[in-house]
């Protein structure tokens, strides 16, 4: 398996292969350690690998650690099997993914609940993807990420620092995920003031040694720049040992891909069937999944982006513009984990939808940040046509309020008697405006209701359920330090908690 960076002007496998390791990485474990492409692309695979009919009738019959090993095995091409499938093993179990919901069964990992069959041959289906540990789908990549980072590790003799950025479940599923493990030290940012409760404290409150919580004064793109920022000094990061668990980081979005499959293949008896998927938005990695999943030949009808009121990726599917919004033009929301407007995996799609031109979308979005977007809607002045191709890819869009996600919360809590998120409030919202009969709609869920009871008590007047050990979360001693977006200032402290020298210092 060979990969490519999305701005690199070389974009085929044999010309991949002909490339230094430096710029192209041959190996799946140097991308898993290494984060963004050192020319400040994000990695794909030259080429998708496609998956048979055969395959898909065999797939059906495996449990959910067996088929993340036979997706993973066509990207990580440099772990043995047998290494590969102890991974998958040790991380999708029942003890592990133990949340279940009534009628859920833990060793089903991602079990699906149909919420509507209609008579017009509708149907609405909520694919669970948050049993894991942080009650948050985030777990279902994050904790084969940490398995594969301390077996990588270990085998190279090495250590790997964190940095990442998270706007509320990304940095739990993390920390947790990283928690104890041998070599690795996580720093993570979140916006200060600007995730839930329960999500600061599910972070805030570890004390393990090698956590270590940044509250940035700014927005989650603020904390995002940051991180891409330092990962683009590739003197400080080589010296530094940094990596990424951002959904920049190529395994955590392949390890997505693998929820793709198994809910066509839970909703679906044969091959010639069609489903479609409704994705909460936030930095487009979970999404992104489900487009590899398609360009690997699963049957997916459309892949629907939900997003709240910050509406950026409505914006360009709707219109073809991409319009990046300032920091103060980000809104502070009741879906605060979407609260994005630079997403940063958005790249990885373009890079397919104009025609994989690594230099033309280093173009692009070198505009991004000096003119704050691009225009690809064909008009007189824009910068391309290749809006009119959205369509080939399966995508269209949708936008929830937060006065549609309490109707939403309300409408599902009576018709169905389940206590949904507020995120997948929105993805159901706009899953019900996308339905098509004969196909089913598979909305992914985000994360339990407790994470956001502020806003469940609002729309039902009551608190969420919590699972047994979080019941008094908020009460726990919390550890973290307040920053500003100073970059000197933050990479002083990593330098200074990492018990490295820094760049320049003897």
């Amino acid at each position: 398996m060979h990969y490519v960076s999305t701005r690199a002007a070389s974009t085929t496998a044999s010309q991949a292969s002909e490339n230094s390791s430096t710029d192209f990485p041959a190996q799946f474990s140097d991308i898993l350690l290494g984060g963004l492409a050192p020319d400040g692309g994000l990695y794909l695979p030259a080429t998708y690998p496609q998956v048979t009919g055969a395959e898909l009738d065999a797939w059906r019959k495996l449990s959910y650690a067996d088929l993340a090993c036979a997706i993973l095995k066509k990207f990580a091409t440099d772990i043995p099997d047998l290494d590969l499938k102890a991974l998958t093993a040790k991380t999708y179990t029942k003890a592990v993914y133990c949340n279940v919901r009534g009628g859920e069964k833990a060793a089903d990992i991602t079990p699906l609940r149909v919420l509507e069959k209609n008579t017009d041959g509708t149907t609405l289906i909520l694919q669970a993807l948050s049993n894991g540990p942080t009650l948050a789908f985030k777990d279902m990549a994050m904790q084969l990420l940490g398995n594969m980072f301390e077996y990588t590790l270990a085998k190279r003799g090495a250590e790997l620092n964190i940095f990442g950025a998270t706007s509320g479940d990304t940095g739990s599923a993390a920390e947790y995920a990283m928690r104890g493990k041998q070599g690795i030290r996580v720093f993570m940012l979140s916006p200060q003031g600007k995730m839930s409760a329960f999500q600061s404290a599910q972070m805030f409150s570890l004390q393990d040694e090698n956590i270590f919580n940044i509250a940035v004064e700014g927005v989650f793109d603020d904390c995002q720049d940051m991180v891409k920022a330092v990962s683009n000094d590739l003197a400080f990061k080589a010296q530094q040992k940094i990596g990424t668990v951002n959904s920049i980081n190529w395994a955590r979005v392949v390890a997505q891909v693998v929820y793709y499959f198994r809910g066509y293949l839970s909703a679906t008896t044969s091959n010639e069937q069609q489903v479609s998927f409704t994705v909460p938005l936030g930095n487009f990695g979970n999404i992104c999944a489900g487009h590899i999943a398609r360009m690997m030949g699963l049957p997916i009808a459309k892949l629907v982006a939900a997003t709240n009121e910050n509406d950026v990726l409505d914006e360009f599917f709707r219109t073809g513009i991409y319009r990046v919004r300032k920091s103060a033009e980000t809104y502070h929301t009741s879906s605060p984990s979407m609260d994005i407007s630079k997403a940063s995996n958005f790249e990885r799609f373009i890079f397919d939808l104009v025609g994989r031109d690594g230099e033309r979308v280093r173009k692009l979005f070198k505009k991004v940040e000096t003119e704050g977007g691009f225009d690809l809607s064909g008009k007189p002045g824009s910068d391309g046509d290749e809006w009119k191709l959205v369509a080939r890819y399966g995508f269209q869009s949708g936008k929830s309020t937060h006065k549609d996600r309490l109707a939403t919360i309300r409408d599902v809590a009576d018709d169905y008697g389940i206590t949904i998120d507020t995120h997948t409030a929105d993805g159901i919202k706009v899953a019900r405006e996308h339905l098509q009969p004969g196909i089913p709609m598979i909305v992914l869920e985000t994360a339990l209701a407790a994470k956001f009871n502020e806003t469940i008590l609002e729309a039902l007047g009551l608190d969420a359920e919590r699972p047994p050990g979080f019941e008094n979360i908020e009460a726990l001693p919390q550890k973290f330090v307040s920053m500003s977006t100073d970059l000197a200032q933050m990479k002083a402290y990593i330098a200074a908690h990492t018990g490295l020298a820094r760049i320049g210092e003897q």
